[in-house]
């Protein structure tokens, strides 16, 4: 485990700067994340304004929500350089979990919705679903679980290895291992995933 945070919280930190600077010379399109460009992705999507996953991560952290961090976030802690503007998380579906992650993204002022993007209670039940969607003042996003059909995709497996940093203030943050992601990315193929393929194959 990381646990000074090292590199790879350095390289979300700086993701997020950047990003900053990015959203600084557009304007709002009116596009959310989950209708993002797939060439571009989500960068250019309006979740991106303001984006920064870290108060929903320490809130999770805090509330003892054992998550995984999915997506380009997680590509963005293995080193890719390219941004995103959104937060995709990988928990195991356990009901006994189900209060803390309520908590947690209640903690953070957010708003669920269900997969055909009607609003449900931030409470516990919420998380018997497969996937909620989310969206709060810092970051929005999808949070999963493996009950989703990711086809041959042995996703409890990954949650059982993923990797850990913890960030200057303790947050531990979980994410997929990087062939793991790019075990995902190449199931999903879309051109913004295979082109981050190659990055993360490059990366040392």
């Amino acid at each position: 485990m990381d646990t000074d945070g090292g590199d790879s919280i350095g390289r979300l930190r700086e993701a997020i700067r950047r990003l900053a600077e990015f959203n600084r010379e557009r304007t709002p399109t009116g596009v959310p994340h989950d209708d993002a460009d797939e060439v571009v992705g989500t960068m250019a999507s309006d979740d991106a304004f303001g984006f920064d996953p870290f108060p929903l991560l320490r809130a999770l952290d805090d509330a003892g929500a054992r998550v995984v961090v999915m997506g380009q976030v997680a590509g963005i802690l293995h080193g890719s350089t390219e941004l995103t503007g959104d937060l995709d998380l990988l928990w195991d579906g356990d009901v006994v979990q189900a209060p803390a992650l309520a908590a947690a993204f209640a903690r953070v002022g957010a708003v669920l919705t269900d997969d055909s993007g009607v609003v449900v209670p931030c409470a516990a039940q919420a998380f018997t679903l497969p996937k909620v969607q989310f969206r709060s003042p810092s970051a929005s996003g999808d949070c999963c679980t493996p009950a989703l059909p990711w086809g041959d995709l042995p996703v409890t497996r990954f949650l059982g290895r993923c990797q850990m940093a913890v960030a200057d203030d303790g947050t531990v943050v979980r994410y997929l291992n990087r062939d793991d992601l790019i075990r995902m990315r190449l199931a999903v193929g879309r051109v913004k995933d295979l082109r981050r393929v190659e990055e993360l194959q490059r990366a040392p």
